[in-house]
């Protein structure tokens, strides 16, 4: 009788070790039904994004030339637009979302294109490039915009 109890629950005890690993933790799947690592990775990627964008709009120096500024600040921003929207066909399920975030990869691509075009055909005056004289941009923090 001992080994038939040994035996079943041996066999009880592998189902449920087999069960557990097919079947996530409650805790690791968030109310939105995605999983708490994916989220985690969401999160880290458009961290890095934003960083990103913010580094490359400071990195444009201002010339003094209203054109030229809002363009080589306009690049990295849209440039942000575009690696959250891929971020966002990466880790999003809704269609709505995910055809919006087609849209602006298209679009955004194509303005980034006609700025640098602009850019390339008007090159920053001499003294202009190092900011003399020229306002210092202003900063802008997108975490406090509402939608």
């Amino acid at each position: 009788m001992r080994t038939l109890q040994l035996a079943v629950f041996g066999l009880l005890a592998m189902g449920a070790a087999a069960h557990a690993t097919e079947t996530p933790k409650p805790s690791t799947i968030n109310a939105a039904g995605i999983a708490v690592t994916d989220m985690k990775a969401f999160g880290e990627a458009m961290d890095r994004s934003m960083a990103r964008m913010h580094e490359g709009m400071a990195a444009a120096k201002p010339t003094g030339d209203p054109d030229r500024d809002f363009a080589a600040m306009m690049i990295p921003h849209h440039q942000g637009a575009v690696e959250m929207a891929e971020i966002q066909l990466r880790f999003g399920r809704d269609e709505r979302l995910r055809r919006l975030a087609q849209g602006i990869i298209v679009e955004q691509r194509q303005e980034i294109a006609v700025m640098q075009r602009i850019l390339d055909e008007k090159p920053a005056a001499r003294g202009q490039a190092a900011g003399i004289s020229a306002p210092a941009h202003g900063h802008h923090d997108h975490k406090d915009m509402k939608p």
